[in-house]
């Protein structure tokens, strides 16, 4: 129960810094032509996975409790990109090339057919 508190906790926090970095770098881009804010959080939380993973890795003594704060809970309210890009990294290093790829192509594709179906039933459904 106390890890769901720390998951729940934790990706309360990362809603709200997906939703101030996403805003400021939007603001600081100076246009709305491309989505610099939907960027920024997607990189920034894929550098903290990576340098979280190889400190958990490396570290022994994080908790299990502290590793879900941090990834699952604010990382995961963050953006889930960067469990994408971790999960795709682990294929990669345990020699997995085309599982890998499969990943990325499976996750482009299925994730923006989904967006593109949602709008399509939308559209149908509420003319």
């Amino acid at each position: 129960m106390i890890k769901l508190l720390l998951i729940g906790a934790g990706g309360f926090i990362g809603s709200v810094l997906r939703y101030l970095v996403s805003g400021l770098a939007q603001t600081l881009s100076q246009t709305m032509a491309f989505p610099y804010g939907t960027l920024a959080v997607n990189v920034l939380g894929c550098l903290g996975i990576g340098f979280l993973s190889h400190l958990f890795a490396a570290r022994s003594f994080i908790g299990a409790d502290l590793q879900a704060f941090l990834v699952v809970g604010i990382l995961g309210g963050f953006t889930t990109f960067s469990a994408f890009g971790n999960e795709t990294m682990n294929l990669l290093r345990e020699g997995e090339a085309a599982l890998a790829l499969m990943n990325v192509g499976a996750q482009l594709l299925l994730g923006l057919g989904s967006v593109w179906l949602g709008y399509t039933v939308a559209h149908v459904v509420w003319r």
